[in-house]
């Protein structure tokens, strides 16, 4: 194995409460020790979605200050909560003083407290994906072919806008909210748009034509949405799509595979995870973008050769300030997966073992 792989130890200890609390309840914690990462970000969630159907979605917590990682945390600060967080977690945000978690086979959002995990409310929204926030409301994306608007005063669901079919992700740009329409349930007839609502009024004004069965969509800091096309599966490959918003049109196609993307200052970070039908098996790619003047860096992001070690990879991050990559395994799928850390040259930091299938991060800072 790799000189750097950390190994793991489980730690019993009821003296080690998550986020530096002293409370009473929480014990018998599996901690693992990893190489601190002191900067002026103190920690980070981590939301295993856990197979759909299993009710196995799981919250970890990676403590920058001290270097340990609390595996499984909602059911340690929530133990009257019978089914822990629920089935297949998709998105994770912080907002204020609160946590939100989208648990799209639950049919629900969870709210919880930032600094304990102690869930405050629920709000149900049907086969929910993502969320964004804007003023006093959040943003939902629901399977059902709309974006609920959720209260944060009084976490309940106020409005819904009508958008395509099967919406996804999410991005803010000034007072207009993109929203990447899959069509996921109609094969072969995805969707190929991104809505665009004016979030002062809460109306879808527009419809850009994009590409069959998009999903992630991210905001650079120069005006532009970064979407991505998952294609057909079949005979259209997944791509990649710029979205200039001033002009609400496609600007630019990369012509590559990307499951995955996310925006650091000048940079984008893609992975890919594409079938090939001629070797049977996963075919895995990393790159990186210069989004200053949208120019593909013809290198690998991971520059060390450990992306070998990386069976799925499934979940993307950078830290804001240090610009660390973290990148999670799903593995098979069933068993505990893996998260990496990496510096921002692409050299291995550490890995830690997670839940089951670790797709999404949030930053917090305390």
């Amino acid at each position: 194995m790799n000189n750097l792989k950390i190994k793991l130890s489980v730690i019993m200890l009821a003296s080690i409460f998550f986020s530096c609390r002293k409370e009473k309840g929480i014990i018998n914690e599996e901690v693992t020790k990893v190489p601190n990462q002191i900067t002026a970000i103190n920690g980070l969630y981590i939301l295993n979605e856990g197979n759909f159907g299993s009710n196995k979605a799981s919250l970890d917590y990676y403590d920058y200050a001290n270097g340990i990682y609390r595996k499984n945390i909602y059911e340690q600060a929530n133990p009257s909560v019978t089914l822990g967080l629920g089935d297949a977690a998709n998105d994770i945000k912080i907002y204020g003083s609160r946590l939100y978690i989208v648990v799209n086979g639950s049919n629900k959002v969870e709210i919880l407290d930032v600094k304990t995990a102690k869930k405050i409310g629920q709000v149900d929204v049907p086969n929910c994906r993502y969320i964004s926030f804007y003023k006093n409301n959040a943003y939902v994306t629901a399977y059902a072919g709309y974006v609920a608007v959720i209260d944060t005063a009084a976490l309940a669901v106020k409005t819904q806008i009508a958008v395509g079919q099967q919406p996804e992700e999410m991005a803010i740009v000034g007072s207009k909210l993109y929203v990447a329409n899959s069509g996921g349930y109609n094969y072969p007839n995805y969707e190929h748009t991104v809505s665009v609502i004016d979030l002062n009024t809460n109306t879808e004004l527009k419809r850009i034509d994009v590409d069959v069965n998009l999903h992630h969509l991210k905001a650079d800091q120069y005006g532009d949405i970064y979407v991505t096309s998952r294609g057909n599966y079949a005979n259209i490959p997944s791509n990649l799509y710029v979205i200039d918003t001033k002009t609400d049109a496609v600007k630019k196609k990369f012509n590559i595979t990307a499951s995955d993307i996310c925006i650091d200052k000048d940079f984008a970070y893609i992975y890919s995870v594409e079938w090939s039908s001629i070797t049977s098996s996963n075919v895995v790619s990393y790159t990186k973008i210069n989004i200053k003047d949208e120019t593909i860096i013809p290198s690998n992001f991971i520059t060390d050769g450990t992306e070998k070690e990386i069976e799925i990879p499934y979940g993307l991050a950078i830290d804001p300030l240090s610009s660390d990559i973290y990148v999670t395994d799903a593995k098979d799928y069933v068993t505990p997966g893996t998260l990496y850390c990496f510096d921002k040259y692409g050299k291995k930091k550490f890995s830690v073992t997670t839940g089951d299938i670790p797709g999404h991060f949030a930053f917090y800072t305390k």
